[in-house]
């Protein structure tokens, strides 16, 4: 199909436009691109070809000078963009630089600064403290509705993507073992979330407020933070998270930003205990998201868990990031947290989907309760647009190999 000639109703058609990086078959060089159906247009040599002044920002390997640039540069890109691909007259000049998407490699489009992952469902915090705290008068952490609880990961594996993610070894200990035993994980998870991905920075000592994110936030994409739950079962009292998470993260290729989703903005749940004032949202506008997202094993859809049932929103995520003075850096990307709505077949992890292993799930290929090797993860999703068009925002899969 001639790459202009875009289906009616495409989730990636104009309305969209996604930012990646990729390179040509035999090429090592790196370029930005934005997606325009099944095609991928070099956004680079098109700004060259319209005049535009940021054609700089966009001839990179990475979408980090474009991130830096601010929220006027993003809209100024986006606006040429679009026009770009949508005036007629443009057409000649473009579709040479328009490839197919089976033709390119596609890369982790931003080089990561930090990476911070979040624990922002109440659906999801209800469901883990019933697991692991069957008797307790709250399932919830007397802190949880007060503060979005995180913790720092590590940046340099942020992968993209369709990379393979080989089972993390380390030390485990069962309930009834004497002491701990050394190897592959056997509760390898996955954690169905959204990343957004910081552009412009902040100073050190300043933080950023809740209604300045979209000042400093370029866009969104999808995450998988895979998780070996007996690793982590182990090792995180009394600090919380390290090698049982810090193994792999994957994500989308591609970048949806914000400004594509204005028509899927929407309000967060209800707030059942009263804010303090840096994170309080009851007069700002709607900052939470109306993200579809699905869960696939091996081709075979397991969940739908809803992102806009997130309590704690992205911009008080920032917020709370940021209150204690610690800066922002171009790249810094950080996680929702594990989606999961009210409904057993909306939990966005294994964990939560066989309740810890006990109610193994019914695969085409065989019952699951945790991942194994050769497992494929993809997480799809998509958001309402204007008109009622579907935004997409792609695909993040990976395939589990052995140690």
């Amino acid at each position: 199909m001639p790459p202009f000639d875009i289906p009616e109703g495409d989730p990636f058609g104009p309305h969209n436009l996604p930012y990646g990086v990729f390179s040509l078959p035999g090429s090592a060089e790196r370029t930005v691109g934005v997606r325009l159906g099944d095609h991928v247009l070099d956004a680079g040599a098109a700004a060259r070809a319209l005049g535009s002044p940021h054609a700089a920002l966009l001839a990179r390997p990475t979408l980090n000078p474009l991130l830096a640039a601010g929220r006027t540069t993003w809209s100024e890109v986006r606006r040429t963009l679009t026009e770009a691909v949508t005036d007629p007259a443009h057409r000649a000049a473009l579709e040479p630089l328009l490839r197919p998407l089976s033709s390119v490699t596609l890369h982790l489009p931003f080089e990561v600064a930090d990476y911070v992952d979040f624990y922002a469902s109440e659906n999801h915090a209800r469901n883990v403290g019933q697991i692991f705290r069957p008797d307790a008068a709250d399932s919830l952490t007397p802190n949880w509705k007060h503060l979005p609880i995180g913790y720092h990961g590590r940046s340099g594996t942020v992968i993209v993507s369709g990379t393979d993610v080989v089972r993390p070894s380390g030390q485990r200990k069962g309930p009834a073992d004497p002491t701990p035993v050394f190897g592959p994980s056997v509760r390898l998870d996955i954690e169905a979330e959204v990343g957004f991905v910081v552009g412009v920075p902040s100073a050190m000592g300043e933080p950023v407020a809740a209604g300045a994110f979209r000042d400093h936030v370029f866009g969104l994409c999808l995450l998988n933070d895979w998780s070996a739950r007996d690793v982590q079962a182990w090792e995180y009292v009394p600090l919380g998270p390290f090698l049982g998470k810090s193994f792999a993260t994957s994500v989308s290729a591609w970048i949806t930003p914000l400004e594509a989703l204005e028509e899927a903005r929407v309000a967060p749940p209800e707030r059942t205990q009263p804010l303090l004032p840096y994170l309080d949202d009851s007069a700002a506008e709607p900052a939470g998201y109306d993200l579809r997202i699905s869960v696939a094993i091996n081709g075979h859809v397991v969940s739908e868990p809803p992102f806009a049932s997130m309590y704690w929103t992205a911009a008080q995520q920032l917020a709370h990031m940021t209150v204690n003075g610690a800066s922002l850096r171009t790249g810094d990307l950080y996680g929702s947290g594990t989606v999961s709505g009210p409904a057993p077949d909306q939990r966005g992890s294994l964990l939560e989907l066989t309740w810890n292993g006990r109610d193994a799930l019914e695969l085409p290929d065989g019952k699951r309760t945790f991942l194994e090797d050769g497992d494929e993860v993809t997480l799809s999703a998509w958001a309402p647009g204007s008109g009622g068009l579907r935004v997409g925002l792609g695909v993040v899969s990976g395939r589990i190999v052995a140690g």
